[in-house]
């Protein structure tokens, strides 16, 4: 794949009346799929085992009325997804004419405000993340303890925890533990307040991932508009980030930034161009970098892999030699662990994590190729009577699956190394590789390869697979993060409401702005 000089991308016109009332339609429509979701979580999200919407006059009704309220969550779902592709019309890359950073921004920031303070969304992972802090907070270790054996089965934020991780220990770094060790006094055992505390910790994350990725994106040639588009507006970030808390959003975030800030400095080079000179600041901002994403290692451990491909990017500024690898590399990784060690040790965790990084293997995704091929194979073992071995094979495949994504990640270093790819597209590719082939994949992992792949790669290709996904994706997850109790009625009566309550929506938006379900017209493009 070529490679090897980014672009500049041209420079947009603002968009004229017309689109503009289009954006304005769209932004708001996106809205009102908030607003629906928001509605539909009261009686369709992930709520506590001793849920407070129950006390809350007229509110409560949604916690009687499940079909109605997962109606309203399927709909705000749909009207957020079709939203998000209307707003794609004005941040494709070919066009003259682009919406803004700041309107996409407050596009995002509109369609997120809604889910600020709803019950979480599509997992009940967040009330782990109270069980854990709440350890921390008290001074046990939660790298040894679960939540039930620490706090005690009757505790109410161990009742909040899904079965299979009462008795786990935290699998999540040292840095996020302590954040939520220190913000736990504050809620006072409240879980609503908790939550609330635990959903701003992921808003400081996707806060950098909005101020980093059309920076980064202008670095590498794509245009900014895109890059928010695809990976801040991005519907599975704002599902299971904001509304669903997940703490990958603090650890990707970190990781952008840090890529961000370590590039701020370093002068841009190609290939056969000669050396430039050390600019003022630089290695100071490449040790900031590294501080970055080191932090958002201590975060998730995912995060670790951008540190080799920065590496690259360092020793390709230079003479782009093995020497110049090796001189990038060490110092960078002595840093790292001074870093990651302090840390550790000065959260008082320590490094008990490592041990607890299998943690989130126990669960078997349907959605996940390695957990479908172990199902695979243990029905074919029944069928030609040798038993069924999906047990066995499940950690089987997993290791392959490891042992892939190792592959990939190498063979992306050496390339992005020898300029056949730029090293942010590796980055991206190998978080992907690693996130598609663990046999927990959730819809949320491959934000992981979507956000840093959506700064730098201007492909089309690339855009309209991440389009396909992400419109796909969320709907493969309920919105509590479990079934309703086997009720099989529910689930068909919803889809169908909330199909007729869509259709209704689109025809709204058709009258007030036909533009956006007509074909994008050629001459809004830039020449080739």
């Amino acid at each position: 794949m070529a490679t090897l000089s980014p672009g500049r991308p041209h420079e947009p016109e603002p968009l004229d009346d017309k689109e503009l009332r289009g954006l304005h339609v769209v932004r708001r429509f996106g809205a009102v799929g908030s607003l629906f979701l928001a509605l539909g979580s009261l009686g369709a999200g992930a709520a506590p085992v001793i849920n407070p919407v129950q006390e809350i006059p007229v509110l409560r009704l949604f916690t009687r009325i499940p079909t109605v309220s997962l109606a309203m969550g399927l709909a705000g779902m749909a009207i957020i997804v079709l939203s998000w592709l209307m707003l794609g019309r004005f941040a494709q890359p070919a066009r003259r004419r682009l919406a803004t950073q700041g309107q996409l921004a407050r596009t995002i920031a509109l369609w997120c405000a809604p889910l600020l303070v709803i019950p979480p969304l599509f997992s009940r992972d967040v009330y782990s993340y109270l069980a854990q802090s709440e350890i921390v907070a008290r001074g046990m270790d939660p790298y040894s303890l679960g939540p039930a054996e620490a706090l005690g089965v009757s505790d109410p934020l161990t009742s909040g925890v899904s079965n299979m991780w009462r008795e786990t220990p935290a699998p999540y770094g040292p840095l996020l533990l302590r954040l939520g060790g220190w913000l736990a006094p504050l809620s006072s055992g409240n879980i609503v307040t908790g939550v609330l505390l635990q959903r701003g910790l992921a808003l400081i994350g996707v806060v950098l991932i909005i101020w980093a990725l059309p920076k980064l994106a202008r670095r590498f040639g794509v245009q900014p508009a895109t890059a928010l588009w695809l990976g801040a507006a991005n519907p599975l970030l704002i599902f299971h980030f904001v509304a669903g808390a997940h703490n990958d959003a603090l650890a990707i975030g970190l990781m952008v930034a840090g890529l961000e800030v370590g590039l701020q400095r370093m002068p841009v080079r190609y290939k056969h161009d000669a050396v430039p000179p050390l600019a003022k600041g630089e290695l100071l901002f490449i040790a900031l970098g590294v501080v970055l994403i080191t932090l958002g290692v201590a975060v998730k451990i995912n995060a670790i892999l951008a540190l080799p491909f920065f590496t690259v990017m360092v020793a390709r500024r230079w003479h782009g030699r093995i020497k110049d690898l090796l001189t990038a590399a060490i110092p960078m990784a002595l840093l790292f662990g001074v870093v990651l060690v302090a840390v550790c040790y000065g959260t008082g965790l320590g490094f008990g994590w490592v041990g607890a990084l299998g943690t989130p293997g126990l669960v078997r995704s349907w959605i996940s190729p390695t957990s479908e091929l172990a199902a695979l194979g243990g029905v074919l073992g029944i069928a030609l009577g040798l038993g069924n071995h999906t047990n066995a094979m499940v950690p089987i495949l997993g290791t392959l699956g490891y042992l892939v994504a190792g592959a990939v990640t190498v063979k992306f270093l050496w390339d992005s190394f020898n300029w056949r790819y730029r090293p942010i597209i590796g980055l991206g590719v190998s978080l992907g590789a690693v996130m598609v082939l663990h046999v927990a994949l959730q819809p949320w992992y491959l934000l992981w390869a979507i956000i840093p792949l959506a700064a730098a790669a201007g492909t089309s290709r690339f855009r309209i697979a991440a389009t396909i996904v992400t419109a796909v994706l969320p709907f493969l997850l309920p919105t509590t993060g479990s079934t309703f109790d086997g009720r099989g009625y529910v689930l068909p009566f919803a889809w169908a409401a909330a199909g007729v309550v869509t259709l209704l929506g689109l025809f709204v938006v058709h009258r007030l702005s036909p533009l956006l379900l007509s074909r994008p017209s050629p001459e809004h493009s830039v020449p080739a």
